[in-house]
């Protein structure tokens, strides 16, 4: 076989932040920082990877209302643009309660958005059985316990602090120990006091991320939404290391600013016809 015949066997990016990487940085104590750009786009992932954070946790565009099938349907093609934008960075993707109702469907969406780009999958609330049959498929699980989102936090009545008993904390770490035995390599801990999002992280072998649970864990998430100021009021977890719309509005407005006046463009953004060509265009419009 020719060199130029020789095809790479793996679709990985050499230097790709994988879960092995993830297990690399829990093991030597190293924090894990995971962000989520939630509804924004690709180059809000190609910033953080700039920045060398280690996670995105990402989820298909939108405002959330569209419809499941859809999001299904385009997922592999926006997780491809995430991808070709920020190479190394960890994406962790986010699955529809569909993509995962059994665990042929599983494995077959799971392929799918691995394929695409994806470094591991996030399927919310998943049962062990289908856990396991992922695992043993070779899909990489990276999962989340404590306080789920959406509509899956009805049975919990609602997207509030949970673990605050210790019952309730032991609960949370039997489904973590749970988890982890039947092969999800890292999982994400929401809304847990600090003491048990703590505990549970040491106690566990897989990479643990705090998310609004105050410990430390073995890293922490923030959303770009509460990172860059963008929410109306800012949560109790949320800490503002930049503003995002006073630096928008003003560049917009200086830019505005400059059409309106005339600053913009200026000769130098722009080029000039040849001379002689430029007669000919003119004779000919003149006659049009």
């Amino acid at each position: 076989m020719s060199e130029k015949q020789n095809v790479k066997g793996s679709l990985v990016q050499k230097g790709r932040k994988s879960i092995a990487y993830l297990q690399k940085l829990k093991d030597e104590g190293t924090p894990i920082v995971q962000m989520c750009p939630t509804i924004r786009d690709q180059f809000w992932v190609m910033a953080a990877e700039m920045a060398d954070c280690d996670i995105c946790r990402l989820t298909v565009p939108g405002d959330g209302n569209q419809d499941m099938d859809w999001q299904s349907h385009i997922a592999p093609w926006w997780i491809r643009i995430v991808r070709n934008a920020a190479k190394l960075i960890h994406i962790n993707f986010y699955m529809n309660t569909i993509d995962y109702c059994s665990k042929e469907k599983a494995v077959e969406k799971g392929s799918l958005y691995t394929h695409a780009g994806a470094d591991s999958l996030l399927p919310m609330g998943v049962t062990n059985e289908v856990l396991k049959y992922m695992a043993d498929n070779y899909l990489v699980v990276f999962g989340h316990v404590g306080a789920l989102s959406g509509w899956q936090t009805a049975a919990q009545g609602g997207y509030k602090r949970c673990g605050k008993t210790a019952e309730d904390a032991m609960k949370i770490y039997r489904m973590a120990y749970e988890y982890q035995e039947n092969g999800m390599k890292a999982m994400t801990i929401e809304l847990t006091p600090i003491e048990v999002t703590n505990a549970i992280a040491k106690k566990l072998r897989v990479p643990v991320i705090s998310i609004a649970a105050g410990g430390a864990a073995d890293g922490c998430e923030m959303v770009d939404l509460d990172t860059f100021n963008m929410m109306p009021s800012a949560a109790s977890h949320a800490k503002k290391y930049a503003e995002f719309f006073p630096w928008a509005v003003e560049a917009y407005a200086d830019w505005a600013e400059d059409v309106r006046s005339g600053a913009y463009p200026e000769d130098q953004h722009g080029y000039h016809m040849e001379e002689e060509e430029l007669e000919k265009f003119m004779d000919a419009i003149e006659k049009a």
